[in-house]
């Protein structure tokens, strides 16, 4: 598995970055409008490309099914103005680009189920003993747990090192917003498809609330599929 996410990434940096792709197509144009923003707290080149590479892979164009989310979310975007909201297109799309990253918010919300606060060191160990001894790995951990705070999903627990959960979570207010999210994150799964149930309470969506029941999902979503299996609970896949 490739790190990728090798840098703190600053909201407001990802609302410079959803902004510019709304506005124009040109991958290339805005790396360069980017550029200019990122070198006002980034110094180094090698640093600043790092980021500029996270940035356009987050919300630049893509190949397969998810293009079709990222579209969605261009347009999400340009019609909501909350802040969490914002904040929610920005992880899903975190979360399909960066598979690391997506493991690391994995493991956050997995601690957090059973002890209150995390700690950088214990996502690390977790994550070295699960995907082997990536060289950066130490270092990109560090850069999720920072990203993950400057978003507004984590904050201080009060002890060195350590941090909780955001409370209230995160309610993304819309439907729209919701099923978004879901689809994003399902899409980042390995599996292609999971129960309702388990799809809403994946620790990687530790931050955020859902009101959406399974018959809200069916007629809410164009990119979702509800039906009932031969189990007898809802299951959610991705529409074709």
């Amino acid at each position: 598995m490739l790190i990728g996410f090798r840098r703190n990434v600053y909201l407001e940096w990802l609302e410079q970055a959803a902004a510019l792709f709304c506005m124009a197509q040109d991958p290339a144009e805005v790396r360069e409008r980017l550029d200019a923003v990122v070198a006002l707290t980034v110094q180094s080149g090698v640093n600043r490309r790092q980021t500029l590479d996270i940035l356009c892979n987050i919300w630049g164009p893509r190949e397969g099914p998810a293009e079709r989310l990222r579209e969605e979310a261009l347009r999400i975007y340009q019609e909501t103005t909350a802040n969490g909201q914002h904040v929610a297109l920005h992880y899903g799309l975190t979360l399909m680009a960066f598979p690391f990253f997506r493991e690391g918010a994995r493991i956050v919300g997995q601690r957090l189920r059973f002890g209150g606060a995390v700690r950088t060191d214990e996502v690390r160990q977790q994550l070295l003993a699960s995907l082997g001894n990536l060289g950066a790995a130490a270092d990109a951990v560090k850069r999720i747990i920072f990203s993950l705070r400057n978003w507004g999903l984590l904050e201080d627990s009060g002890r060195r090192y350590a941090y909780q959960a955001c409370e209230p979570r995160l309610a993304l207010g819309t439907p729209d917003v919701e099923c978004w999210l879901l689809a994003a994150t399902l899409t980042a799964h390995p599996a292609d498809e999971l129960p309702f149930a388990d799809l809403v309470r994946l620790p990687e969506l530790f931050a955020f609330e859902f009101s959406l029941r399974p018959y809200d999902l069916a007629g809410a979503s164009s990119l979702l599929d509800v039906y009932r299996s031969g189990g007898g609970w809802d299951a959610v896949r991705l529409r074709d």
